[in-house]
C-alpha cells in the first residue's frame, strides 16, 4: 500500500513516521529481517522528562512533593493529562488522597497502565513469571540470585525474562562501581515499580473499589522504603550527572553509579548510593566522590564517619581516594555539626532545595 501511494506522489518526497511505546517491537521494525531495514532516516528514542522538568510540567513547586509524585509517575508526560484527567496533588497534604484518586483507582487509566506496558510487549510469554520478576526487583532484590530466590526459581530460569525485560526497556542492569563482575537490576519506569510493590498486593480489594485509603495506609512503609528511598537515591545520581557544577566535586562528573565495598574485618559490605568518577584536567576515571543518600532521615556526623571509613577501605585496596569528596544527600536536612563540616569543605551537602534548584 505504501509503495503504491509513494509511486503516485514521488515528486513530493513523502516521509513515513512510525511511533510506538513497545521498545522491542519498534526496534524490530528496523531489524535485518524487516522490510524497512536500511530505509530509516532517523531512529529516535524519546526519553521521559528529567525530574526537574517533570516537576515544572506537573506545576509542583514543593520539592518534597515533587519527589513523592515522581516516584509514582516518573517523567512520562501522558500521565499528567489523559491518565489522571489533569488531577494534580494540591500540596503535600493532598498527596495521599491524590494517590487514592488516581493510581489506586481502577476507574483511572493510570491504574492499569503498568500491566498494559508489560502486556504490550510481544516477547513476553509467561506473564505471571515476568510480573513475579518485576515484583522481586521492586521489593529490593537487585541481583540475579536474589531475584531467583524471591521468585522461587533457579537463576537459569529467569535469565530469559531478565534479558527480555532489559530489551523492552523495563529493566536496567547497572554495573557496580567497585565490582566489575556484578550488576544491579533496577526497574526503569517508576510506575511499574509502584505497581508491583504497592498496587498488586492490594489488587483484589482495589478491583472491588473498596478500601483504597486502607490499602494505601497498609502500603506506607513499603512505599517509603522500597519505592521512595531507592528513587531518591536515583534522583541524587541524576543530579550529579545533569546538574552538579564541576566545582562541586573538583572535576567533571562522567560516570555516576552505586556500588558496594567489602569490609573484611567486619565481615560485611557497605552499600554506597552515589559514586562519582570523572575527569580532572586530562586525567579520566578519577574517583571524585563517595556519597550516601537518606530520604527520611536527618543526617549527622556519623554518616560522614561512615563515608570516611568506606574511603579508607577503598584506599586499602589501592584505589586513589585523594580527590574523593564525601557527600551526604538528605530529604529532610542535616545537623548543625554536619553543616559545620561542610563549611570546612569536609563534605558536600545536597538537600531537596539544591536537588531541584542548585548545582
Amino acid at each position: 500500500v505504501l509503495r503504491v501511494r509513494a509511486a503516485r506522489h514521488l515528486h513530493r518526497h513523502p516521509r513515513l513516521i512510525l511511533c510506538g511505546s513497545a521498545m522491542s517491537f519498534m526496534g524490530g521494525l528496523l531489524s535485518g529481517t524487516s522490510p524497512l531495514y536500511g530505509r530509516a532516516g532517523l531512529d529516535l528514542v524519546v526519553h521521559s522528562l528529567g525530574y526537574r522538568e517533570a516537576a515544572e510540567f506537573w506545576n509542583i513547586s514543593d520539592p518534597r512533593l515533587a519527589v513523592l509524585t515522581h516516584s509514582v509517575v516518573g517523567g512520562t508526560p501522558a500521565y499528567r493529562r489523559e491518565f489522571v484527567d489533569d488531577d494534580v496533588p494540591d500540596g503535600p497534604d493532598d498527596f495521599d488522597d491524590w494517590v487514592c484518586r488516581t493510581v489506586l483507582n481502577p476507574a483511572r487509566p493510570l491504574h492499569g497502565e503498568a500491566a498494559f506496558l508489560l502486556a504490550a510487549e510481544p516477547d513476553v510469554r509467561d506473564r505471571s513469571l515476568y510480573h513475579s520478576v518485576l515484583s522481586a526487583v521492586a521489593n529490593g532484590n537487585h541481583t540475579s540470585g536474589g531475584i531467583a530466590s524471591a521468585v522461587g526459581r533457579k537463576a537459569t530460569d529467569i535469565s530469559q525474562p531478565l534479558a527480555v525485560l532489559k530489551r523492552c526497556g523495563l529493566l536496567s542492569a547497572e554495573p557496580d562501581a567497585f565490582r566489575g563482575n556484578r550488576s544491579a537490576y533496577r526497574i526503569a519506569e517508576p510506575l511499574i515499580a509502584f505497581h508491583h510493590a504497592v498496587v498488586r498486593p492490594e489488587q483484589a480489594l482495589l478491583a472491588r473499589r473498596r478500601g483504597a485509603a486502607a490499602s494505601w495506609e497498609r502500603a506506607q512503609d513499603t512505599f517509603l522504603s522500597k519505592i521512595v528511598g531507592p528513587h531518591f537515591e536515583q534522583l541524587c545520581r541524576e543530579w550529579v550527572s545533569w546538574h552538579a557544577d564541576p566545582e562541586t566535586f573538583g572535576g567533571l562528573p562522567i560516570d555516576v553509579t552505586a556500588g558496594s565495598v567489602p569490609d573484611p574485618a567486619a565481615r560485611t559490605s557497605h552499600e554506597v548510593d552515589v559514586v562519582v568518577r570523572g575527569a580532572i584536567g586530562q586525567d579520566q576515571g578519577i574517583l571524585l566522590s563517595v556519597g550516601e543518600a537518606k530520604w527520611n532521615k536527618v543526617m549527622d556526623v556519623r554518616h560522614l564517619d561512615r563515608i570516611r571509613h568506606i574511603l579508607g577501605l577503598l584506599a586499602a585496596r589501592g584505589i586513589d581516594t585523594s580527590h574523593a569528596r564525601p557527600a551526604c544527600y538528605s530529604g529532610v536536612g542535616f545537623t548543625p555539626d554536619l553543616h559545620a563540616a561542610a563549611t570546612r569543605n569536609e563534605v558536600v551537602l545536597v538537600d531537596l532545595q539544591r536537588l531541584y534548584g542548585g548545582s
